[in-house]
């Protein structure tokens, strides 16, 4: 490896281009599948109701590891960790492309989120030691959300131009030389990793397994429910299992001597708050998505090139508001009101669009437009309140953990959300059909499913009233000796 200790510094506007190419390829990653689901169902067999394991097979695998994630980061250092996931991205993409039954694909699927859980952690908190806490850092995570709001038009898109005229195996395979590169790119341009005090401690393997396994089961039983029916070992018997596994995981880090998830750090309200408006805000958002190419797709008959474009005007929108006006209410309303008013707006959004879904030959996206450019605008400002939230206040030794508390929030949100309210939307189709249900029964489940995620999003907005002014937390306890040393 280059050993980029002994290069000049880079600009931070190098960095921040690099780090915001990082989350681009997330949220590319994540929005990618959505308009290839049909063709993907159709090829490997899936069901209705287990197509929606495409997605949530990467997000849980995201979600369960992103604390372990943020320790890594923390501790063995975050350029080192951005790389081995970008790598780790790189290879399960390859896999995913390459596959020939639906087993083989959510493996690589999980992988990928592996992948995710590494640099995702990485990149926040090489953002927030690089940019003061303040006008400067709200600039900087405004840019890193529009980018990563640019990755998930830009998913769709890509994912409908590949769908349609070179099959849904590219949209895993467009994601190798994008890891590749910025791999390499990264020792030329990200400094060298140092370690603080206290830096050496270990890692919590434990937790990450009982983690990881709790959130598993509780999506896994969210979303065989409605096959399985909800008293069934699958349905409910798996919930109750999960809960129980991430009570213990709680224990577990209470008693830890090198926590995956330090407790003393829910006692810090802004982070605390932030996460319970993340984890509601992403249930609604990641639901959104899948409600909206399935109703191009499957309603309205849009292929998936055209689906993929329906993502562009809302994208130009959000991107517009973040470059006017995100940075400046961000700093004027403070992350109290500025988390408030993103989710809010984006909860107005999703019900304007999904209460437009209609089956009886009336439909059109232009109807839908409105609500879509609100519901992008709404994410504009509430992702980089998000962000954030994760690390305002927080010790710097503790800041990858911090933001993966929230991303993990986040994450976990938005697969409960989407399983949740997938099995809302099934609730009027035979969900035991590979087939195309009525298209009457599935927009009244789609609108179903929009207007509980709406009306949930709308109240989660109001948590975020009770965020306070972020106050330090109390600084852990520096080992003993340790001069910085810098790493390659």
């Amino acid at each position: 490896m280059v050993d980029a200790a002994t290069r000049p510094s880079s600009s931070p506007g190098a960095r921040l281009a690099l780090l915001a190419f990082a989350q681009f390829i997330i949220t590319l990653d994540f929005n990618i599948v959505y308009v290839a689901l049909p063709d993907i169902g159709s090829a490997l067999g899936f069901t209705v109701q287990s197509l929606q394991w495409v997605v949530s097979a990467y997000i849980v695998a995201l979600g369960g590891l992103l604390l372990f994630g943020g320790r890594a980061a923390d501790r063995l250092g975050p350029r080192r960790m951005f790389i081995v996931g970008l790598l780790i991205y790189a290879v399960s993409s390859m896999v995913g492309g390459l596959a020939e039954d639906s087993g083989v694909l959510l493996t690589a699927r999980a992988v990928q989120g592996i992948g995710g859980a590494l640099l995702f952690p990485s990149t926040l908190r090489l953002v927030f030691t690089s940019f003061d806490e303040g006008p400067a850092r709200n600039k900087a995570l405004v840019v890193y959300g529009a980018v990563g709001g640019a990755g998930l038009s830009a998913g769709a898109l890509l994912g409908g131009v590949l769908t349609n005229y070179a099959g849904w195996e590219w949209i895993f395979f467009v994601n190798v030389p994008l890891a590749v590169g910025a791999a390499l790119l990264t020792p030329r341009i990200l400094p060298a990793d140092t370690f603080l005090p206290g830096a050496g401690k270990g890692f919590d393997l434990l937790g990450a397994l009982v983690a990881t396994l709790g959130s598993t089961l509780v999506v896994f039983g969210l979303a065989s429910g409605p096959d399985e029916g909800w008293g069934s070992a699958r349905g409910a018997g798996a919930i109750a299992v999960g809960a129980a596994l991430l009570a213990l995981f709680l224990f577990v880090e209470s008693r830890a001597g090198s926590p995956l998830m330090p407790l003393r750090l829910l006692r810090h309200r802004s982070l605390a708050i932030t996460m319970l408006v993340a984890f509601i805000y992403q249930g609604g958002l990641g639901a959104a998505y899948y409600l909206f190419t399935t109703y191009l797709q499957e309603v309205l008959g849009y292929s998936p090139l055209a689906a993929g474009l329906g993502f562009l005007p809302p994208t130009i929108a959000s991107m517009l508001f973040a470059a006017r006006f995100s940075t400046k209410l961000l700093t004027k309303l403070g992350l109290r009101g500025a988390l408030f008013l993103g989710t809010l707006t984006t909860g107005v959004g999703m019900a304007g669009m999904t209460l437009a879904f209609t089956s009886e030959g009336t439909g059109s996206y232009w109807v839908l437009l409105p609500g879509l450019v609100v519901w992008a605008v709404g994410g504009a400002l509430a992702m980089p309140a998000i962000f954030a939230g994760a690390g305002a206040g927080v010790a710097p030794l503790e800041q990858g953990v911090s933001s993966a508390m929230a991303t993990t929030a986040r994450q976990i949100g938005g697969a409960v959300g989407l399983a949740a309210l997938v099995a809302v939307a099934n609730t009027t189709v035979d969900v035991d059909t590979t087939g195309v249900p009525p298209l009457g029964d599935l927009t009244d489940g789609l609108r179903l499913a929009g207007v509980v995620g709406a009306i949930v999003t709308v109240a989660g907005s109001f948590l975020a009233l009770l965020h306070d002014k972020p106050k330090p937390v109390e600084q852990p306890a520096p080992a003993p000796a340790a001069d910085e040393t810098a790493v390659s």
